[in-house]
């Protein structure tokens, strides 16, 4: 007979592991299937070991900063990058560690190994079945690569994160979040970074003055920006270099070249399909506002629904799920003023509205910004600038987003989503004392305003 269950979960990464925890909690009888490591994308090949190598790469900088304030140091000091990698990896182990304790603890029984739906209630493992009333899809996405000649050279950001040895070059395609993230870690850290993009700035999607700032930043720190074109083809040369042939004509030499083109839902041969799962065309789960699929009894979270393809989303729509399925207080999740930060160097992060957006759903707004050098580098003399951006609706002068480019931008605007979700106004901003000296009090501390 199969083993029964009243949810089935498929993934343990953030989304998968909150889910399963809290339904257990609400009394249901929950199993998890895990073909890889328990920990998802973010844990295992994302966010932490990125933020890890974010912040290693950063002492270079501090460094040479540090005798700008009086320190002396006998030697200069020297990357060991295999180091490196084996402390992240070790504090990676830590948090596998943890979460099997935690989902050990709430009662979710594991099963380590490939799942695959066979049906609205039935899962297969190998040659075991399990029904469940309930099943949740929560495999995440995976890094996608293009079908360019020579493509079998590049490596994806899974590779990179754990390198050998670090490249004296990389070429890095692409121009999103996780191309901007690398090209900083490499190039904080002595390696000659060229980035490849077919767009005409970093980041598209995010506010043009952030685009622009940020790759003017970005190339003050080494970066090789090269927009608007695409590689033609891959070769690798007779001293193991490759050479990256341009549409244009030209060509990059570089030791390693990193694809960061794109993501996809992880659904292959997950049976989705043949149980009757509607996918969009990337091999998204459709689902509606309450995480459902087609499928009654089949529901998805996560980067495999390609909504909002965050951490912390994925986490906010498994307790929403939970409260839905086994709580009686169904609920779905708002996508509105959703935080987000980028960990390039400087890192970025915003919430709400761009200045496009807003001009073109909102019609008449106000915009307020500040650019200047951190305090920290009046000393150091370091080259380096701060953005910090408020886009008003000027009928009834609410906030509608805040941007920021700069050292602790994630940190700062994580404080003030909670005023723009709160519908705080320019006003609630200007009579709000700062805190001096930081970079922070500039929020409240804005008062002209740009002309239209």
């Amino acid at each position: 007979m199969a083993d029964e269950f009243d949810l089935f979960v498929i993934g343990a990464g953030s989304g998968g592991v909150r889910a399963s925890r809290l339904a257990a909690a609400a009394g249901a009888k929950v199993g998890l299937a895990e073909e890889i490591r328990v920990g998802g994308t973010c844990v295992l090949r994302g966010c932490v070991p990125k933020k890890l190598l974010v912040i290693g790469s950063h002492y270079h900088d501090d460094f040479q900063d540090a005798a700008s304030y009086g320190w002396r140091q006998a030697e200069a000091p020297e990357l060991d990058w295999p180091a490196l990698i084996r402390a992240k990896n070790t504090e990676l182990d830590r948090l596998h560690g943890v979460y099997r304790q935690l989902l050990d603890k709430a009662g979710v029984e594991m099963f380590d190994g490939r799942a695959v739906i066979a049906g609205p209630h039935t899962v297969r493992m190998g040659d075991r079945s399990f029904q469940a009333r309930h099943i949740l899809v929560a495999v995440g996405g995976w890094p996608t690569l293009p079908p360019v000649p020579g493509i079998e050279h590049a490596i994806t950001s899974n590779e990179a994160l754990d390198l050998p040895e670090l490249p004296k070059r990389i070429g890095i395609v692409g121009s999103g979040y996780i191309a901007v993230e690398f090209a900083g870690i490499f190039a904080a850290l002595g390696v000659t970074v060229t980035q490849i993009f077919r767009a005409d700035k970093l980041l598209r999607g995010f506010d043009e003055e952030v685009r622009s700032f940020l790759g003017e930043e970005m190339a003050k720190k080494g970066v090789h920006l090269m927009a608007g074109r695409k590689v033609r083809e891959i070769v690798k040369r007779a001293d193991g270099a490759l050479d990256l042939a341009l549409d244009d004509g030209g060509s990059v030499i570089v030791d390693t070249v990193l694809y960061a083109t794109g993501r996809a839902p992880n659904t292959k041969a997950l049976g989705l399909e043949a149980a009757g799962v509607r996918l969009a065309e990337n091999g998204a789960v459709i689902v509606d506002a309450y995480s459902q699929s087609s499928v009654p009894s089949i529901h998805a979270i996560g980067d495999v629904t390609d909504r909002i393809n965050l951490t912390p989303v994925a986490i906010a729509e498994a307790h929403c799920l939970v409260d839905t399925l086994f709580r009686g207080t169904p609920r779905g999740l708002s996508y509105e003023n959703v935080p987000s930060a980028v960990f390039s160097q400087p890192p970025v992060s915003v919430v709400g509205l761009s200045e496009e957006e807003a001009r073109s759903n909102l019609g008449e707004i106000d915009i307020y910004a500040a650019k200047f050098r951190p305090l920290k580098h009046s000393i150091t003399g370091r080259d380096e600038r701060t953005l910090m951006k408020l886009v008003v609706k000027r009928s009834d002068q609410k906030v509608v987003g805040a941007h920021m480019v700069g050292a602790d931008a994630p940190e700062i605007i994580q404080g003030l989503a909670i005023a723009i979700t709160m519908g705080a106004t320019k006003q609630d901003f200007d009579r709000t004392i700062g805190i001096h000296p930081t970079a922070a009090e500039e929020f409240v501390t804005l008062r002209e305003k740009r002309g239209d």
